[in-house]
């Protein structure tokens, strides 16, 4: 796998952004560009320069005559480009596959990356009619969660502090800062109750990550690999005002169940978890559609310290979305990479590792707010 630096980086085009994932990745896969066969590239495709960006990455970074495709579930497009490449090679077709997730969100303007996320959903009832954006969709969940489990700013705000204090160890991640309950409780209003803390940034990125075979893994001479255990796949309306709750996901619900029936594990069994926390109310709603605690005790796995390294089971210990940044493309191969480091337990600083018991990690990406659900089982 390879990651590069995520931020604000105008000093590097896509393909260039690309190559610093890929290049890693290949290398440390003992590849060459020429040896693989298939390319699955995870990214909206709509920010920057480039509309059709996989075969202007393929080409910068050698791999032009492999199979291309762009897959794009908006937040969750990089699990589906994984998905695409694994069902490529559990099939059969393949025996070798190059994920990739590339974004670069930060060349256009602010309001014009509010309106183009806004329009993850359904356009022409939410955003044309009532102007929703991307905060007040996740609003209107925290107002929910409020007030049916009592959950409260300043648990919101803790997930923000555990976030900046995992991203300010992660030389990788965008927001590399500490901060305290009470400068997130500060922090100006962006959709009450959610505040500029509660929010990911906007971020430019690039993953990769290099799927292969049983057989070509023993070919290679891998002495410790990661196999991808299942992968769950859901969705919701598009229209959210047709949903029957807005306290959870469940395209979160249905994956992760899918997830654990085909690995054959349950909840507790995991030992470490990267989650969708574009806001901090996604994170304390995972804990709960992903079967970590009950419904409406997810803010008291923050109180309790539960997902934090050396808790029952640590979350979002690279920063997350919420400080490592969110690059949407890019997202769900990123957390692919860091949960190979995790499983490998290769991660430093040291007081960023989870402790491992069972060797079982778990990636969960949605897309939208909720429209697309991807849970991904690793195990070492």
């Amino acid at each position: 796998m390879g990651h590069s630096r995520f931020g604000d980086r105008s000093d590097v085009n896509l393909s260039e952004l690309s190559f610093e994932a890929i290049n890693p990745a290949l290398q440390s896969a003992d590849l060459t560009a020429k040896e693989i066969p298939y390319m699955s590239l995870g990214s909206m495709g709509v920010w920057s320069e480039e509309p059709l960006p996989a075969v202007v990455i393929a080409e910068y970074c050698g791999l032009t005559g492999a199979g291309l495709v762009r897959c794009e579930a908006a937040c969750a497009s990089g699990s589906a480009a994984a998905f695409n490449a694994y069902s490529a090679v559990r099939s059969g077709q393949m025996d070798t596959a190059l994920v990739v997730g590339a974004e670069k969100m930060r060349q256009i303007d602010m309001p014009t990356v509010m309106e183009m996320i806004g329009r993850a959903g359904y356009y022409m009832w939410e955003f044309e009619n009532f102007g929703m954006t991307f905060p007040a969709y996740y609003a209107i969940h925290a107002v929910q969660h409020m007030e049916k489990y009592g959950t409260t700013e300043e648990d919101l705000a803790l997930v923000a502090v555990k976030s900046h204090k995992y991203g300010a160890m992660n030389p990788r991640a965008h927001l590399q800062h500490e901060i305290t309950v009470e400068k997130a409780l500060a922090s100006s209003m962006v959709a009450w109750p959610l505040k500029l803390y509660d929010c990911c940034p906007i971020t430019d990125g690039a993953a990769a990550v290099v799927l292969a075979s049983e057989a070509k893994v023993k070919e290679l001479g891998v002495e410790d690999p990661v196999w991808i255990e299942a992968i769950g796949v859901s969705s919701d309306t598009a229209n959210i005002s047709k949903r029957e709750t807005y306290v959870g996901l469940e395209a979160s619900v249905k994956a992760s169940k899918m997830a654990y029936n085909i690995a054959g594990i349950l909840p507790k069994d995991v030992d470490v978890a990267n989650v969708h926390d574009c806001f901090t109310i996604a994170e304390i709603m995972a804990y709960e559609d992903l079967g970590f605690c009950k419904k409406g005790k997810g803010a008291k796995m923050v109180r309790e310290g539960e997902t934090e390294v050396g808790g029952r089971i640590p979350v979002n210990v690279d920063g997350g979305l919420k400080a490592k940044g969110h690059p949407i493309g890019t997202t769900g191969v990123s957390m692919l990479a860091e949960l190979t480091k995790q499983l490998r337990e290769e991660v430093k600083p040291k007081s960023r590792q989870a402790p491992m018991k069972n060797y079982v990690a778990l990636a969960h990406n949605t897309g939208g707010t909720g429209h697309y659900g991807y849970v991904t089982i690793l195990r070492r």
